[in-house]
Order: C-alpha cells, then sequence, then structure tokens
C-alpha cells in the first residue's frame, strides 16, 4: 500500500481571542501530539506553527502569517495536514490512514474483506471491513491480532456474530 506525503490532522474550527489564533478539531491521537509539528498545511499553504495550548480535544494554535482575527476568519472550515517526514511514530504504531484499504484476514489466513473506515468510540475503536457481508470489528488485542501496515494486511479473531 503506498502511503500517502499529507496525514489530515484535523480542522479550523474557530478564531481564538484577537490575534489570530485558530481553533483546531484534533483527528490524531491527540492535540498535545499535533502540537509537536513544527509546521502544518492549511489547505495545501505550509504554515509554521509558532505556538499552541490544549483546549480539551482542541488545539489553539498562533500559525506563522495569521497575526488578526480577519487572516484567522479566512481559514475557518479549513482541512490542517501533516507531512509525514516531520514525525517519527513508535514502534509498532501507524497512521489509520495507513491500514485504510488493508486486506483483513481471520486466524487460518482467509481474506474477509478490507478495512474500509475506522470508527473513533470512547471505550475503542471500530474497523467497519467490507466483504461478503459487513463486520464491526472491536480494535482491542481480543479481536485485532496483527496489524502490518507495510504489508497492508490485518489479521482478526472473529467470533460468531460478527
Amino acid at each position: 500500500m503506498e502511503k500517502q506525503q499529507y496525514i489530515e490532522a484535523g480542522r479550523i474550527t474557530n478564531t481564538h481571542g484577537v490575534s489570530g489564533e485558530v481553533k483546531i478539531e484534533v483527528w490524531l491521537d491527540s492535540p498535545q501530539f499535533l502540537r509537536r509539528f513544527p509546521r502544518v498545511f492549511v489547505a495545501g499553504a505550509e504554515k509554521q506553527l509558532l505556538g499552541g495550548k490544549v483546549q480539551k480535544n482542541f488545539l489553539i494554535a498562533k500559525l506563522e502569517g495569521v497575526d488578526d482575527v480577519n487572516a484567522a476568519m479566512a481559514l475557518k472550515g479549513k482541512t490542517v495536514s501533516v507531512d509525514r517526514n516531520d514525525v517519527r511514530l513508535p514502534k509498532g504504531t501507524y497512521f489509520v490512514q495507513d491500514i485504510l484499504g488493508a486486506a483483513v484476514m481471520d486466524e487460518q489466513g482467509h481474506e474477509i474483506g478490507k478495512l474500509t473506515d475506522v470508527l473513533e468510540r470512547p471505550a475503542h475503536n471500530i474497523y467497519v471491513v467490507q466483504g461478503e457481508k459487513e463486520h464491526l470489528i472491536p480494535a482491542v488485542p481480543a479481536f485485532i491480532l496483527k496489524t502490518d501496515a507495510e504489508a497492508g494486511t490485518v489479521t482478526v479473531r472473529l467470533i460468531e456474530g460478527m
């Protein structure tokens, strides 16, 4: 599976204050994770991330060249992306988009479908697998046995009713 260079990281939902800060709804693991990036891309345009503070699940960010509320308002609704080369993920971790489209196999090695979506829920994520029928598989170790983002495969344990 070919990895995309840019990872969608969130969306600018509003302005914050009068000095040009923006409020970003973060789609990555956490606002703290996004704050570690030296730069972001807003609707494809590179912006240095000059600072940021966490507010619940949002990042209040100061972006290069966004110096007043009018400039910040122009970015409202825009997607924020990060460059894959700006981060080193811990071993065994991956971006969700890297496993979308992965072949999902059962314990015996039979393909049951493709991973088409990952639903984020409070307790844990749920993998949506499309094959002969749709499977909703909790993304917990009891059911997700192995994820190989490089090979594009996910091995799962199915139980009756899945």
